[in-house]
């Protein structure tokens, strides 16, 4: 079995699922993908079938009957790579935001560098986003901040879903216990695997806006995470078997 795999949550990435899996495949290192579509309208799983004739042994697909929720989606993801015994599972988004050649960089600081999850993080050394408009690089910005302070958390992108896990952290964390759905799930995870004891290292990149498709960012999926983190300082945070 190949100890890396990039899960990449699809809905309605038609114009980027093509060019993500070809990029990540060019790495060294023998990446594999598994797809979580959400039942696009616009033919992205097409795509994907048509590729899995190209890459049958590396790419893999779970299409879903809806949009249920990015958490829902990396929760997914995570069972099916646990289950077949990946030792590294990286969450990375559809629409290159987070760069396939900063994959490597993630998978080293596991490797080498003794984190039990790497961050690609756009707030650890300064503010590293292009294309954002100001009022949401602010927002973002300090939506960590806020995040950072209730916590108590030394993460600077707590809301970052660029990250390599070691599979251990996602065998101890109890995923059906995982509440939210939206970017808040970022959160929880952080936040999660910090309560079990687990080490988390940052690991600077830069944070390109999408070029083609749409954004699925919303105002609820902030109201979200404000009041869930809230929530989540008062839960007791136990491993999978307790």
């Amino acid at each position: 079995m190949n100890s890396k795999i990039v899960i990449i949550p699809t809905y309605n990435e038609k114009e980027n699922i093509e060019k993500i899996i070809r990029a990540v495949f060019s790495l060294d290192g023998e990446y594999h993908i598994i797809v979580i579509e959400d039942g696009s309208p616009d033919g992205t799983a097409d795509i994907v079938k048509r590729l899995q004739d190209e890459f049958p042994e590396r790419l893999f697909m779970i299409e879903r009957s809806g949009k249920f929720g990015l958490g829902t989606a990396y929760i997914t993801g995570f069972k099916w790579a646990i289950d077949r015994k990946y030792d590294y599972i990286f969450e990375m988004d559809a629409d290159f935001s987070h760069n396939p050649d900063d994959l490597p960089k993630l998978y080293n600081a596991c490797m080498e560098g003794g984190a039990d999850l790497a961050i690609g993080s756009r707030y650890c050394d300064g503010i590293s986003v292009i294309n954002w408009p100001i009022g949401r690089v602010i927002m973002s910005y300090y939506a960590s901040v806020y995040v950072r302070k209730v916590l108590g958390m030394n993460v600077y992108d707590t809301t970052a879903g660029f990250k390599c896990y070691k599979r251990k952290v996602l065998e101890t964390i109890n995923l059906d216990n995982i509440r939210m759905k939206g970017y808040g799930f970022q959160i929880e995870m952080k936040y999660t695997t910090c309560k079990l004891g687990f080490r988390i290292k940052e690991v600077p990149i830069i944070f390109v806006d999408r070029k083609e498709g749409t954004s699925k960012m919303s105002s609820g999926i902030f109201g979200e995470a404000f009041w869930g983190v809230l929530k989540m300082k008062l839960r007791k945070i136990k491993p999978k078997n307790q």
